[in-house]
């Protein structure tokens, strides 16, 4: 989650580029059920605030990409090109509240490891974890003390412990990891 959004919601998706002519737009989507979570009548609030909440009218997948057709607050559909790239690089919301509960105990949302303490296996602390990216593979940022950012890939290996009731992760860094 990024650290600009409310604390009661998280990013489910992005909007990308439109799709076509007839008002579909592209979206990276950042949920584990995304037929659920873009289902048509699905109200999502948006980042920057200003560009909803919006409603799902259309969902479909092309190529492995989710297209989805959206309507304004007002009710009106974005039906053009023109239109949804207005909705470019909007953040698509949900509360967390409407998150169902994880049941692996090895699975995290991210807005539960942001905030977190991060701790070397000694206990002394290297940072605060501030976002996680979800790249090539999960990586967590870490903000250490003079401001600096450490990526730390997201695997029980170099990750062993994550206390989220105790505030703190365990870092057990290879050699070098955290001088990059």
């Amino acid at each position: 989650m990024d650290p600009s959004h409310d604390d009661d919601t998280v990013v489910v998706g992005r909007i990308g580029r439109p799709h076509g002519v007839r008002g579909l737009a592209t979206v990276e989507v950042r949920t584990d059920d995304p037929d659920l979570r873009f289902a048509p009548g699905t109200v999502l609030r948006t980042d920057p605030a200003g560009r909803g909440p919006l409603t799902v009218v259309d969902k479909r997948w092309h190529s492995g990409t989710l297209l989805l057709q959206l309507a304004a607050p007002s009710g009106e559909v974005y039906e053009t090109r023109e239109t949804v790239d207005t909705l470019r690089n909007t953040m698509l919301l949900v509360p967390v509240s409407e998150l169902p509960e994880i049941e692996d105990p090895d699975a995290f949302y991210d807005h539960e490891l942001v905030g977190l303490s991060a701790r070397l296996p000694d206990g002394s602390v290297i940072g605060e974890v501030t976002a996680v990216r979800h790249e090539a593979q999960d990586l967590l940022v870490i903000r250490r003390g003079e401001g600096d950012d450490a990526l730390v890939p997201f695997v029980a290996a170099i990750v062993p412990t994550v206390d989220v009731a105790g505030g703190f992760l365990v870092v057990d860094p290879p050699e070098g990891l955290l001088d990059l």
